[in-house]
């Protein structure tokens, strides 16, 4: 029987798909090297700082529990901290007269006792502005991982579906790799040859190779990026990278207690909750997960994390998560100087689409919404126009800046509790510390889970104790950035955009007609009343509810009478300004 193909090509074919097989399996390895190195790297970043922190603590700290140490003989030799007593060796403090070997043991465990301590109670913060030399192996490793992951899993998809064809083709093609054994083979073997040869051939041309050399290749790629590459990776994926380090090395960022403060009982059935992202076009951070699946899981609850920890997007998030297991009407309630900002967020960081129910049109969208459903955006104020029908449901309420609807009386509270008669899920949202207003806490959740108001009632006057934090857990739910400290960046920046409001829009077309384009830069500011600003109303709400936290709050403008009209609006609470 004669062959189809020569020796050397059966020998060159084989060759090709065992090199193949074999980088795809050394790339499988890739993900516990690039593991095993961000630990190291984390390890030593960690000890890197515990000598820092060693430093700062003075040699006489050893002598605290009064144990008989000769401290002034360490401080004639030369230590000055408990740093120096770390690095040296017990031997060479043995050898400091007046130190005898029992006493030189004795410091080294006392040190290390301390060093231990420390240890653990250090967390790993990863910073633009501090890049140490272990910071950059940690923040290099982890980009080269979090990019490799894709074409990790593509090396054993492959190996998966074609590792046994390969494997076997080659075994089968053994007495084509030389003349003298083809010549001796038996007939059943030679056609199973040519059958394999064929089999790899097509390997080679179906995509499979293309494929495997591809996947390989960037892996290879990967594997050399630079310090620099890293660090520019990080600041545009900070969140991505810092959530997969959480995944690693669970605790690392100072985050020991994984259920963000809730009650075992609740965070069981919050960790088992399901969210699906699909549509979210942002990395939540991991605290803000843990939110949104707290919300999803409650139904109805009061969500009061501080300013700045991104109430706005965990809100987004919970929607787009029930739009994918098929939730179609949602509705956000805030106030007018925010309505424009709420949009955008909702069009920036999702899918969703999104209906302003605001202004002269307003029955229409609201008509439109009712019909399509959607996300729908309105003001406290148009609440008075949602004449629903008693029947009708929608799946998801969000009220922001819920402490607007403290007062029960008030005509917003009568109509946002309306509107909680239509929804099937409820989310409150204030970064106002509600544990200082009770009463105020009582009214939102009278409106969300009314049974449990006569027991917080009753145990209102414990409001700064745990007992009251878990009593309210299953409702209200605030973290500081105290708490989620380490998962956050040095500086976050936020863009907020407010809707003019009449005479403010009257004063802008009236300067840009006039050509006035310096007045136009001042949009807003430049109304004769501040109260009809909608930038002075949005910045009264920010420094209110910072205020509320016990925080400060910078003002800046480049123009001196806009700061004039700001520190008029403000009176005592402003000190300034500031100008040169």
């Amino acid at each position: 029987m004669a062959k189809l193909f020569s020796s050397g090509d059966v020998r060159t074919l084989v060759r090709e798909h065992q090199e193949l097989r074999d980088n795809l399996k050394r790339e499988l390895g890739l993900t516990e090297i690039y593991q095993r190195e961000i630990r190291l790297a984390v390890e030593r970043m960690v000890n890197q700082e515990v000598l820092e922190l060693l430093e700062n603590i003075p040699v006489e700290e050893i002598n605290r529990e009064k144990l008989g140490i000769r401290v002034k003989y360490l401080q004639d030799s030369g230590f000055e901290n408990l740093k120096d007593l770390s690095v040296a060796s017990a031997y060479s403090i043995a050898n400091i007269k007046g130190i005898s070997d029992e006493s030189a043991y004795l410091i080294k465990k006392i040190v290390k006792d301390i060093e231990d301590k420390l240890r653990k109670s250090t967390r790993v913060h990863l910073s633009m502005d501090k890049k140490t030399e272990f910071s950059s192996r940690v923040v290099t490793y982890l980009s080269r991982y979090k990019d490799s992951r894709f074409f990790i899993e593509k090396c054993s998809q492959l190996l998966g579906e074609y590792e046994m064809v390969v494997n076997q083709a080659i075994q089968d093609l053994a007495p084509a790799q030389n003349g003298f054994s083809w010549f001796f083979a038996p007939r059943y073997k030679k056609e199973r040859a040519e059958a394999s040869y064929l089999a790899l051939t097509d390997l080679s041309i179906n995509g499979y190779e293309t494929e495997a050399v591809n996947a390989v290749r960037e892996l290879e790629r990967i594997k050399y990026r630079t310090q620099e590459e890293a660090w520019e990776d990080f600041g545009k994926n900070s969140i991505e990278l810092v959530n997969l380090l959480e995944k690693i090395l669970p605790g690392v960022l100072g985050n020991d207690d994984s259920k963000y403060g809730l009650p075992e009982e609740i965070a069981v059935r919050v960790d088992e909750e399901e969210f699906h992202p699909e549509g979210l076009t942002c990395t939540l951070r991991r605290y803000q997960e843990w939110g949104v699946k707290y919300i999803l899981r409650q139904g109805k609850v009061l969500l009061g994390d501080e300013m700045g920890l991104g109430k706005t997007i965990q809100a987004i998030a919970v929607m787009v998560s029930l739009r994918n297991t098929g939730s179609t009407h949602f509705l956000v309630v805030c106030p007018a100087s925010v309505l424009s900002n709420w949009c955008r967020e909702i069009k920036k960081h999702s899918d969703l689409t999104v209906k302003k129910i605001y202004g002269s049109d307003r029955e229409e969208s609201l008509a439109d919404w009712i019909q399509n459903g959607g996300t729908a955006v309105t003001t406290y104020e148009t609440l008075v126009h949602f004449d629903l029908e008693e029947r009708f449901r929608f799946h998801l309420l969000v009220v922001d800046e819920a402490h607007y609807i403290k007062n029960p009386e008030a005509k917003r509270t009568i109509n946002a509790k309306m509107l909680c008669g239509h929804a099937d899920r409820i989310l409150f949202m204030t970064g106002t510390a509600l544990e200082n207003r009770v009463d105020e806490m009582i009214s939102l959740i009278s409106m969300l889970r009314p049974e449990l108001v006569p027991q917080i009632y009753d145990m209102k006057s414990l409001a700064s104790a745990p007992q009251f934090r878990d009593l309210v857990a299953p409702v209200y739910y605030r973290r500081k950035r105290e708490d989620v400290l380490t998962e956050l960046p040095e500086l976050i920046e936020n863009e907020e955009w407010c809707t003019l409001m009449p005479e403010e829009e009257a004063v802008y077309e009236e300067t840009i007609f006039m050509r006035d384009y310096v007045g136009a830069r001042r949009v807003s500011w430049n109304v004769s009343d501040p109260l009809q600003s909608s930038k002075a109303l949005r910045m009264m709400e920010i420094v209110d509810e910072a205020a509320e936290d016990g925080r400060k709050v910078l003002i800046f403008s480049f123009f001196l009478d806009t700061i004039g009209k700001i520190k008029a609006l403000l009176g005592d609470q402003c000190m300034g300004p500031i100008n040169g």
